[in-house]
């Protein structure tokens, strides 16, 4: 398929009343066209890997084609400069969070970036870094603890940030750390302790509701 074809797709698809629906959410209704996910997908799986293809889609400023594009790209050749450049563009947590768990976690340039990010200035862009991470906490199997143990301090520091979106992503790291076996559970729960001591409401919220989860028996 086409980058135009794909675009009359989902144009096909708008629905102005999931515009809204998505609005409620926080998600931005800029170029938005309120086509349900399902749909995205099947539009992804018959283009299939394209990365070509995935730049053109990004280019077109459409939220439902940024969001297939981060699918259909190639996350083996996307470069450091591609992932700044469509970290910039980010307007809302869902296409932050899709491109972080459908394309950059992938990448062999994950683990950097999130280092990077995780002292962004641009609220989405520094919660792209900690989506990251909660991304590798699942898909990166082979990565050594130590690798995961080196982002409890960054998750630290950025604990502070009052900002509603980075702070759940800090938060959503952490848990994601923490849950991914037992020996990074107790650095977690650790790490967890140590930023309840901070004094910051954002912070207070991050540990309380990470340890929440982390000392659960269901855990």
């Amino acid at each position: 398929m086409t980058a135009a074809q794909i675009l009359t797709a989902l144009r096909a698809e708008a629905n102005p009343a999931n515009v809204a629906g998505m609005a409620r959410y926080g998600i931005s209704t800029e170029g938005t066209l309120g086509v349900p996910v399902h749909v995205i997908r099947a539009l992804a799986k018959q283009a299939g890997r394209d990365h070509s293809l995935a730049l053109e889609l990004w280019d077109s400023g459409v939220h439902e084609a940024r969001i297939l594009a981060t699918i259909v790209a190639d996350p083996k050749i996307v470069t450091r400069r591609q992932m700044d450049s469509w970290a910039r563009d980010f307007d809302s947590w869902d296409i932050c969070d899709q491109a972080c768990l459908n394309l950059f976690r992938y990448s062999p340039h994950a683990w950097d970036i999130a280092v990077k990010w995780s002292d962004a200035r641009r609220e989405f862009v520094r919660r792209a870094g900690f989506a990251i991470m909660a991304g590798l906490a699942v898909k990166a199997k082979l990565a050594p603890d130590e690798r995961f143990v080196a982002l409890l301090p960054l998750i630290a520091a950025a604990s502070t940030d009052e900002r509603n979106m980075v702070k759940k992503a800090v938060n959503w790291a952490l848990r994601s750390i923490g849950k991914k076996n037992g020996a990074l559970r107790v650095h977690a729960i650790a790490a967890a302790r140590d930023i309840a001591r901070i004094d910051s409401r954002a912070a207070r919220w991050i540990a309380s509701d990470a340890l929440r989860e982390l000392t659960s028996h269901k855990l």
